[in-house]
């Protein structure tokens, strides 16, 4: 892996409803053309906008570093509140079930860290969704053999389609 900075890398930009940030994905830069064990990302969220709907990975743990602004990290039995040089870790499994919510007035920037297993599958229990991922976990630069989002208690029988 080489180092990179992340002044010369793009951000890339997510917008939907309440969920808007600007991130760089500074793991896969500096691992080139290789997935890396461990992922990295600087993400942006500007004032009132939140992140990835409220998740939680079977298979990959996350943590997150506060750069600069407040927000709140909502949590499955609470909320805590950020503020720059805050860190938290959150385990797979629905004990680090998470969200980040700038409530703050200026830009919340913070570091993004995480395993990269796969398979994994995240669950988003607002929704009652999940998403399954192989080959490449979320947030890789790879191809998967096999992704998609489902809803939670949809179900087939084992042998539809036998003859």
């Amino acid at each position: 892996m080489e180092p990179v900075n992340e002044a010369d890398l793009d951000w890339s930009e997510t917008e939907r409803g309440e969920t808007a940030f600007r991130r760089k994905k500074l793991a896969a830069a500096a691992a080139g053309s290789e997935d890396p064990e461990l992922g990295c990302s600087l993400y942006e969220l500007p004032p009132g906008k939140r992140s990835w709907p409220y998740h939680y990975h079977t298979g990959n743990a996350e943590a997150f570093y506060v750069l600069a602004g407040e927000g709140m990290l909502r949590k499955p039995k609470d909320e805590h509140p950020l503020e720059a040089g805050v860190y938290v870790a959150c385990p797979a499994g629905q004990t680090g079930a998470h969200r980040v919510v700038n409530d703050g007035d200026e830009p919340l920037r913070y570091l993004a860290l995480s395993t990269m297993n796969a398979p994994d599958v995240t669950v988003y229990p607002d929704s009652e969704t999940f998403g399954v991922y192989t080959s490449s976990p979320p947030g890789g630069e790879n191809q998967r053999d096999v992704a998609g989002y489902y809803e939670r208690d949809s179900d087939v029988d084992y042998w539809d389609g036998e003859e």
